[in-house]
């Protein structure tokens, strides 16, 4: 077949597609693969699920190949259907720059902001978006809180526009990341712990002796401070393994041990609570916050302004963690 024969067939496909198929087909094919369930897709957009189930049949009728398969219980995306989402991501992509542009030239300043942030992140990302809200009151944002692991499959399948991240998964994934803000680690004992009253800064080992109480496996917090003990031969005492910031802080308050958190962790409650920064060698580990996208992925036009308001706002960050920790002025 030549190049041209190709061209026409191709033009025909395309026809066939956007005579066939509809934006609204496509909004419920995109929300069924995002939960992977008819019935959850069917509750997010108000429809009956035999609606749903239509749709994508109409849909699948269109393409002319299945986009998902049944396992029993689980629906799984075939090839094709990847195929579609991708193509799907891309043009509502292109339709919501179009719909940013159009209101900007009304003045009206709209547009919608998808994160990704790993768990501690929590504590900065709101802040960030609550910020950027009253520069541009139109955006309408939505942010999903993860382990390391899950954002970083995210990032794979493209899920969300920017993603807030302590640790570049250079491993995992092609991405390009920016760093924008310090995100200190430091050794967190309950307040009047019996290593407050040694002489400081507390050596290493005394740290590593100490039952300890860990993050799970793959957090690039918990990857960070291994790092450390590690080259300096050192083994933690691990004492409990837990999945949260929030839960690691009660443990500490409550005496179950000491860990290592990043000091954003302490925003609400501050230093003067029942958990309290210990002065130990080594430490601060000076880390930094990453806005992190996949290699050549297109910004949306409000990913684009997140990204340039989120930078603008080191100085502004660093300053608050000063205020929280004044010591920490000593190792910036």
């Amino acid at each position: 077949m030549n190049s041209q024969e190709e061209r026409e067939n191709w033009s025909l496909r395309a026809n066939s597609l956007i005579r066939h198929v509809t934006f609204r087909q496509l909004q419920i094919f995109m929300a069924v693969c995002r939960h992977k369930s008819f019935t959850k897709a069917a509750d997010e957009l108000f429809l009956a699920q035999p609606t749903v189930s239509l749709q994508m049949k109409k849909l699948a009728d269109a393409v002319g190949l299945s986009l998902f398969e049944q396992i029993g219980k689980e629906i799984r995306i075939t090839d094709a259907g990847y195929d579609v989402y991708a193509a799907c991501r891309d043009l509502f992509r292109v339709v919501e720059n179009l719909e940013t542009q159009i209101s900007d030239r009304k003045g009206i300043r709209r547009g919608r902001l998808r994160l990704g942030v790993v768990t501690t992140a929590k504590y900065i990302a709101p802040e960030l978006l609550a910020a950027f809200g009253e520069q541009f009151p139109g955006i309408e944002f939505s942010m999903t809180v993860s382990n390391r692991g899950d954002i970083i499959r995210r990032i794979q399948d493209s899920e969300d526009d920017l993603y807030i991240m302590g640790q570049v998964p250079t491993d995992e994934v092609e991405v390009e990341a920016t760093p924008f803000a310090w995100n200190p680690l430091t050794v967190m004992v309950q307040r009047g712990h019996p290593l407050t009253l040694l002489k400081k800064p507390v050596p290493l080992h005394a740290i590593a002796e100490t039952s300890f109480l860990i993050r799970e496996a793959g957090s690039g917090t918990r990857n960070a401070y291994l790092r450390l003990f590690s080259e300096k031969g050192l083994k933690l005492n691990v004492a409990m393994e837990l999945s949260s910031n929030e839960a690691i802080k009660h443990a500490v308050a409550s005496g179950l041990g000491i860990s290592i958190l990043s000091i954003h962790s302490l925003a609400l409650e501050g230093t003067k609570g029942p958990v309290e920064i210990l002065e130990v060698e080594d430490f601060p580990i000076l880390r930094k916050w990453y806005l992190v996208h996949p290699r050549g992925k297109i910004l949306s036009l409000t990913a684009q302004k997140f990204m340039e308001f989120t930078i603008s706002q080191e100085q502004f960050i660093t300053d608050r963690l000063v205020n929280l920790w004044p010591d920490l002025a000593n190792y910036l």
